[in-house]
């Protein structure tokens, strides 16, 4: 009887745990499709700018200071930085508005 039990429990719990994910994606989706109509107005765009250029002028000299005690190499910091320039205008392009749907590549 406690094996059965056990056995339904376990059943029950799987069946539960892999019907998640798709409500879950399902939701996802929907927030994506309302984020993507999201236009932003000029001063909202300026606003986010300064922020944005904020943050990546602090990532810069925590990057820096790195490479000043040796734990990057010169070269290794200014890809590191190079990168970060390179989202910033990446963002900037897309009007401030993150482009978070990148598919995966389906097995198949």
């Amino acid at each position: 009887m406690k094996k059965v039990s056990i056995a339904v429990l376990s059943a029950l719990f799987l069946s539960m745990a892999s019907l998640s994910p798709i409500s879950v994606q399902a939701e996802f989706d929907e927030k994506q499709a309302e984020m993507q109509n999201v236009e932003l107005t000029q001063e909202q765009k300026d606003e986010i700018s300064v922020l944005h250029k904020d943050v990546l002028e602090k990532k810069k000299e925590v990057i820096l200071k790195y490479v000043e005690y040796g734990v990057f190499s010169e070269e290794k910091g200014n890809e590191i930085i190079s990168k970060f320039e390179k989202r910033y205008a990446k963002l900037e392009e897309n009007g401030f508005i993150p482009k978070w749907d990148h598919k995966k590549k389906s097995i198949n």
